[in-house]
């Protein structure tokens, strides 16, 4: 079960992310986090297994061989590599991009017909997807070099997911360390909430937060 603190923060152990099967069933995803901006997330709707549609989500791809991508019109994504020798994105356009060690990574509209080839061996790949229309959504790759500290604006999300090394929160939010695996999700309502991060590695910083109406 997620652990989550006295506000709206918590941390998901790799294990308990949630195996399933592409869309188009070539191949299996771990889910970490999907949200809806129309119904905050928290840690009770996630260990409720909570099935609402999403507006964004958080998961790692296991690529076992070439195969061709699931479609989602009006969905945007960010593909990060996360372990394995590489990946080839050939798009039904024409465009040819890899992804190579350590961590490349490539954002690209969902509706676009991509076949995914490894290059030498299996990959697990980080993908983050949003709904254009409601989401907007930012990711940094970064290294962890003693203390983080994250500020998470109001109406805002937050997730950190730590790729290597070990991490702990050097703040009074009672948040179980984070090993190489792990992501922490910090949901600010009308507050701003500020985390410390202590540690040594690297992690992906994920920032999401809805879109005013047009």
């Amino acid at each position: 079960m997620a652990i989550a603190d006295s506000g709206r923060s918590w941390v998901i152990p790799a294990n308990e992310y949630r195996r399933e099967r592409w869309r188009n069933q070539l191949g299996w995803t771990r889910e970490i986090l999907a949200g809806a901006v129309t119904a905050p997330i928290d840690a009770t709707a996630l260990a409720a297994n909570d099935a609402r549609p999403w507006d964004w989500r958080l998961s790692i791809a296991e690529i076992e061989r070439d195969a061709a991508f699931s479609v989602f019109p009006g969905v945007d994504r960010e593909l990060v590599l996360l372990s394995g020798n590489g990946l080839r994105l050939r798009f039904d356009d024409g465009e040819v991009q890899e992804l190579h060690p350590p961590h490349d990574r490539l954002r690209f509209a969902g509706e676009r017909g991509v076949v995914g080839e490894l290059l030498d061996g299996p990959t697990h790949d980080f993908n983050l997807m949003w709904r254009r229309e409601r989401v907007h959504a930012d990711l940094w790759h970064r290294p962890l070099v003693g203390p983080m500290v994250i500020f998470v604006e109001p109406h805002t999300t937050w997730a950190v997911h730590l790729i290597a090394g070990q991490a702990q929160f050097a703040d009074a939010s009672g948040l179980p360390p984070l090993s190489a695996g792990d992501s922490a999700i910090f949901a600010a309502g009308g507050e701003r909430l500020r985390h410390v991060l202590d540690g040594g590695g690297e992690a992906l910083l994920i920032r999401v937060e809805s879109r005013p109406p047009a």
